[in-house]
């Protein structure tokens, strides 16, 4: 079967109602213990041939929406609140459409998209079972069969989960050049700020939608530029317009209606970016992976988009990069190596066993360096590839255990006892295992957390009781709520003697706000384990104290200068907070000893050395922006008030 083949069967799947095609993994929300909405996944495909190559060459006209199709399930990871689809047609006849959308929130959006879209085809074939033999009857006559294929994955990080909040947005105009249709993966900390500039007042609908702002502005320059050189649009003047006016961490895809494809991204390169091109087709993503499996191409073929670049396809299909604003230091999302890109990317496979490795001493501390009384395990499923690197780290230990010993023998050894040394292994077993998701019709408080203590199954005969230490290593800790009702109870019951919960993250201590929806600081455990430990020592008057402070910044309007809230941490050592969260996710009646272990912050930069963007730790965010939302979100707190930073 050849390529092109497969990417049939995809269409045939999803036409006769089969499931459509997913990472070997269970739906994202569900995998770490602390679900957050976070990241968008983008995808991006500007044809360069004519409809009759494709058919020529792969017997489909369709062979663009086919790709569009796998590039946008190879990222499913990257969205579960809905999905979207706009595309371009170039050189059409004056009155007919050329650019066209179609969104959908459905449980499975993707599918639902291209079901329609197949059902289109499915009735012109019904009238013509020849139309697909013939390219321009079928781009004259389906309507999502463009050269320029944009195509977006929501994960809500704004606005309710409505379809009008799902990408691509699109302006429209009598003028073809004029229209516009843009998607990212983005947060924008400066929304209003951005209306209020244009003097534009946002509809309700999209009254919380940062690319709401985006397209808005974009547009506005947009209009302005091809007023000013009708038919000869620069779209780079366009570019360097919008970009420096926008404060946040963005990757964003968009298209004119006469045929401009672009793609471009921050200039601290916060949120990733990813290209390949070819004479056939230019494709932009989100994911590296994604590109190569759709596609079937090598690492070193798909390049990064640099921070502060643009991608650049004009109406004839020439290619640019451009330097659009002058890269800044580099603040790549760490999140994303830890848990939020599909680890099947070789680099992020090796770097999340480094994150695993490099937290193996730390384990070591914790357990004595007994390993005879200790069994390995990891919650499923993210924290796999670290699981196997914190492996890594106990079998070297081990082994040089075990050289040190048959050394100190010197010729005092037999087989038997020999044989018993180097038979020796870590103890690993399947202890915590992820059920099918798990929804309830109790609304009542009570019931519905007794259901949460069952998300979780344990393999029962695993541990000897009382003797053994287990050790259980996950992703990141966020709120801990699910560790304190479902994850730290199911493993009491295989009543071990100590628990040991351990990080691939730090601790995560501040709100982001470049794509991911954490802008609270009360859902952060390790915020709530600080404001413990001062009620504890009689210092919540400090708390007061930094309230006074974000309040004067705010009166002179300099609330962006500088990051109060880290002031609340320097009271403590990083142990004193996690022997105190460790506290907090311990349930009530549960008298096995719990402690829980973080990666360090300078570890996490050894293991992922070009991702330094560590905001959610440390607190040193990129922009301006990132300093408003932290003493924000801590006036929130303080006050009550339970909604976001920004």
């Amino acid at each position: 079967m050849n390529s092109e083949s497969g990417t049939l069967i995809v269409w045939s799947l999803i036409h006769h109602s089969l499931l459509p095609i997913r990472p070997f993994s269970l739906p994202l929300p569900f995998l770490m213990s602390d679900p957050i909405k976070h990241e968008c996944g983008l995808a991006f495909i500007r044809l360069r041939k004519p409809f009759s190559y494709y058919q020529q060459q792969y017997g489909t006209v369709l062979w663009g929406l086919n790709k569009l199709y796998l590039l946008m399930e190879k990222q499913h990871n990257r969205g579960q609140d809905g999905a979207g689809v706009a595309t371009v047609k170039l050189n059409v006849e004056p009155g007919y459409p050329f650019m066209n959308r179609i969104r959908s929130n459905a449980a499975q959006a993707i599918a639902d998209i291209f079901q329609q879209i197949r059902n289109e085809i499915n009735e012109l074939e019904k009238y013509d079972p020849e139309i697909k033999n013939h390219p321009g009857l079928m781009k004259g006559h389906v309507g999502f069969l463009g050269e320029l294929l944009l195509g977006h994955l929501r994960y809500g990080t704004q606005g309710k989960n409505k379809v009008e909040y799902c990408h691509p947005f699109i302006n429209r105009h009598t003028i073809p050049s004029r229209n516009l249709a843009m998607a990212g993966n983005f947060n924008i900390v400066n929304s209003d700020e951005l209306f209020a500039l244009i003097g534009k007042e946002p509809h309700d609908n999209v009254r919380f939608s940062d690319l709401a702002a985006m397209i808005e502005m974009m547009h506005t320059f947009l209009s302005k530029e091809d007023e000013a050189s009708p038919g000869k649009m620069d779209i780079k003047k366009v570019l360097k317009k919008l970009l420096p006016l926008l404060d946040g961490g963005f990757h964003v895809g968009g298209m004119t209606g006469n045929g401009i494809g672009f793609v471009f991204r921050d200039a601290h390169g916060i949120r990733p970016s990813y290209y390949y091109i070819n004479d056939e087709v230019v494709v932009a993503a989100s994911e590296r992976a994604a590109i190569r499996t759709t596609f079937n191409v090598g690492e070193n073929e798909v390049q990064e988009l640099m921070p502060g670049q643009a991608l650049i396809v004009n109406e004839k299909g020439e290619i640019e990069i451009a330097q659009i604003m002058e890269p800044k230091e580099r603040k790549a999302c760490s999140f994303e190596r830890i848990y939020f890109s599909r680890g099947s990317d070789e680099k992020i496979y090796r770097e999340r066993l480094a994150l695993g490795y490099n937290l193996s001493e730390q384990v070591l501390h914790a357990i004595d360096h007994d390993l005879k009384n200790t069994i390995f395990s990891f919650i499923p499923n993210t924290a796999e590839t670290a699981f196997y690197g914190m492996l890594k780290g106990m079998e070297d230990y081990l082994n040089k255990i075990k050289i040190e010993r048959i050394m100190s023998w010197g010729k005092d050894y037999d087989a038997e006892k020999l044989s018993e040394m180097i038979n020796r292994r870590i103890r690993i077993e399947k202890i915590a295992i992820k059920d099918v998701k798990m929804r309830t019709f109790i609304s009542e408080d009570a019931g519905r957390n007794e259901m949460v203590q069952h998300v979780y199954d344990i393999t029962y005969g695993t541990v000897r009781p009382g003797q053994d230490t287990l050790v259980v290593i996950d992703d990141s800790i966020v709120r801990g709520t699910t560790l304190k009702e479902s994850i730290i109870r199911m493993l009491a019951r295989l009543k071990p003697k100590r628990i040991v919960v351990v990080s691939s993250s730090p601790q995560i201590r501040y709100p982001d706000c470049y794509g991911i929806d954490m802008s609270k600081m009360g859902d952060f455990i390790a915020f709530n384990a600080a404001v413990e430990l001062m009620k504890e020592r009689n210092k919540t008057a400090c708390l007061k104290e930094l309230l006074d402070k974000c309040k004067d910044l705010q009166r002179n309007n300099q609330l962006h200068k500088e990051n109060v809230v880290k002031q609340l941490y320097k009271q403590f050592t990083a142990e004193e907070i996690s022997a105190k969260i460790a506290q907090l996710i311990t349930p009530p009646g549960i008298d096995i000893p719990v402690d829980v272990i973080f990666q360090s912050i300078e570890d996490l930069h050894l293991s992922c050395p070009n991702n330094l963007g560590d905001w959610y730790f440390t607190g040193n965010y990129p922009t301006p922006g990132g300093n408003k939302v932290v003493n924000k979100a801590f006036m929130n707190y303080m006050e009550g008030k339970n909604v976001r930073g920004y």
